[in-house]
């Protein structure tokens, strides 16, 4: 049987990477990962949470862009590299998710639970 941790580990090998505009943080809102992925995350205080609640962002969003990036949950690697998730300044990687890898990631997200960062 194959592991949250191990379907985590291949959805990030598929999906495609791309250079963001330097500065951009339209995608960083409020997101669900799962609480493998959260694990990995630097644990916040409930003050920083609800800062970034109200702010409509995210606790791990500084001033210089994402203090978690390669740690990021898939969610946020998700953002960009599909129709549906596209980036509001146009930024792309060169060929798109393929559509059964991003069907299996929603597969997931809806079969585990899902927790806010």
């Amino acid at each position: 049987m194959t592991t949250n941790i191990q379907k985590i580990k291949f959805f990030r090998r598929h999906i495609p990477t791309f250079v963001c505009k330097p500065g951009c943080v339209d995608c960083c809102g409020p997101v669900t990962t799962s609480p493998e992925e959260m694990s990995r995350l630097p644990v916040k205080t409930t003050k920083e949470h609800a800062t970034a609640l109200e702010n409509l962002s995210c606790p791990h969003l500084g001033n210089d862009g994402c203090q978690v990036y390669d740690d990021r949950p898939l969610i946020c690697r998700l953002f960009g590299t599909t129709p549906s998730l596209a980036c509001p300044n146009g930024c792309k990687p060169e060929v798109m998710i393929a559509p059964g890898i991003e069907k299996k990631i929603h597969e997931f997200f809806s079969a585990t639970r899902q927790v806010l960062v």
